[in-house]
């Protein structure tokens, strides 16, 4: 405003600006002290109350009753006996008598955009478009299922990543996701599409080759949105042409793919089942072997002397030898099964007996989404206490992901994931199939207590 020549008058004006000045503040301030008790109440609101029978510490395997669980804009607050937590207006209460509250699950070998008829022939004829709309569906099922986060190790055309993606974004319904995108390997191999005629000179996404090629590729799928690198150091089962006990990647590609990894911030998980696979992918540094079906002593002991996580995918054995004869597994694939379930509960449990480290992972994909849980059983039936096996799929888990500030116990500052089941699972690790409540990120996704 310019001065105007006559003091007089710009006393005046100057008086007016404050006033009007005055107002706006006054106006703000009132404003501000409005919205302040709008945030108020709305958090107010949002407070949930969980009330359960028997709430487990997943770390000791104690079973606290008269506790609960004080839940704030996605978060665990407050975790304590009932007489500590005072009601407030608003709270939103949740009772789960006669159930036992637990940490959501985690799984960390995930395939949700894959079905077991997309991985054969079949799966020629199915886009990329198709596999994201599956993986809507195989989200929800999981979640449901009561495993909040999930590994998806390997996918095609990044279909992982955007429906990771969707979930955060609440378009659809689902676990967290770490997610890969397309699985590194080398050509021909386990992790390249070889049921495709020479004249196609077809190549999967992940597909490298070389020091240089491999060190690119990473780079790539980390551009595209990969939280983590997926490579395959060995042949597998389901894939044509190639053997699981043959190594692929060189020990010196892996050593290239980890450096490149660990140093843009991504933990690298190896599918490996022969010996020789396990072992150099564990020495160059990888941070989960994934199966490791038919490793051998010497496979295990370099597992156990570089902490390398142990990722065991073992139910799908169980699955199969009931299923597979009238399952969708292409019939080139039927006899490299059935060698492989031979050899998997031996190997893996002398890993067991060994304490590798070992986090809960079950290929779901290779037999139905939702029936993650059946892996609980098998882990137990090779000499895992209950809690042990529990303990695959919360803390040792979340300690893989490296989320472990977030999830895989129930403490204050941690994401509000959680489910309830019917019954103890520290003395049967079975009631994990059956989940009766899920919660994830504070919002219930399933509530089914009470209507047995």
């Amino acid at each position: 405003m310019p001065i105007p020549k006559d003091k007089a008058a710009f006393a005046k004006n100057a008086v007016r600006v404050g006033r009007w000045g005055l107002l706006f503040t006054l106006f703000f301030a009132a404003q501000v002290g409005i919205a302040a008790r709008a945030c108020a109440q709305a958090s107010a609101a949002k407070r949930t109350v969980i009330r359960p029978g028997r709430l487990l510490d997943v770390r000791t395997g104690e079973l606290r009753t008269n506790q609960v669980i004080v839940v704030e804009d996605g978060k665990i607050v407050q975790v304590g006996p009932v007489s500590e937590v005072k009601a407030s207006t608003g709270d939103t209460t949740i009772d789960l008598p006669e159930t036992t509250l637990l940490p959501g699950l985690i799984d960390a070998h995930t395939h949700l955009t894959f079905e077991l008829s997309s991985l054969g022939y079949q799966g020629l004829g199915i886009s990329t478009a198709r596999e994201a709309l599956h993986g809507a569906r195989n989200a929800r099922r999981t979640l449901e299922a009561g495993f909040t986060t999930v590994r998806n190790v390997g996918a095609r055309d990044y279909a992982d990543i955007a429906l990771r993606d969707a979930i955060n974004d609440g378009d659809v319904i689902g676990p967290r996701i770490v997610a890969s995108g397309p699985a590194l390997g080398i050509t021909g191999g386990h992790c390249d599409e070889n049921l495709l005629p020479p004249a196609f000179h077809f190549q999967g996404d992940g597909v490298a080759d070389g020091i240089e090629g491999v060190q690119h590729k990473v780079r790539e799928v980390i551009k595209y949105g990969a939280d983590v690198i997926k490579i395959c150091a060995t042949g597998g089962v389901l894939s044509k042409g190639d053997d699981p006990n043959a190594s692929q990647y060189t020990l010196e590609e892996m050593k290239a793919i980890v450096a490149d990894a660990h140093r843009l911030g991504r933990k690298v998980a190896a599918h490996a089942h022969g010996a020789e696979g396990v072992r150099w992918a564990s020495e160059a540094g990888v941070d989960s072997i994934e199966h490791g079906h038919l490793m051998d002593d010497a496979a295990i002991a370099t597992l156990k002397k570089n902490g390398t996580y142990l990722v065991p995918t073992l139910f799908l054995g169980e699955y199969m030898e009931q299923h597979m004869d009238k399952s969708d597994v292409p019939e080139y694939s039927k006899q490299k099964m059935r060698d492989v379930i031979a050899a998997m509960r031996q190997n893996v449990g002398k890993a067991f007996a060994a304490k590798v480290k070992v986090a809960f992972g079950t290929d779901a994909a290779v037999y139905p989404h939702g029936l993650n849980a059946g892996e609980f059983h098998v882990y137990v039936k090779l000499g895992m206490t209950p809690l042990a096996a529990i303990q695959t799929a919360t803390i040792n888990a979340a300690d893989l992901l490296g989320w472990s500030k977030q999830v895989g116990t129930l403490e204050p500052g941690k994401w509000a994931d959680m489910i309830a089941v019917d019954g103890d699972p520290t003395k049967d690790v079975t009631i994990l199939e059956h989940v009766q409540f899920v919660m994830k990120g504070g919002a219930v996704y399933k509530n089914d207590y009470g209507k047995r």
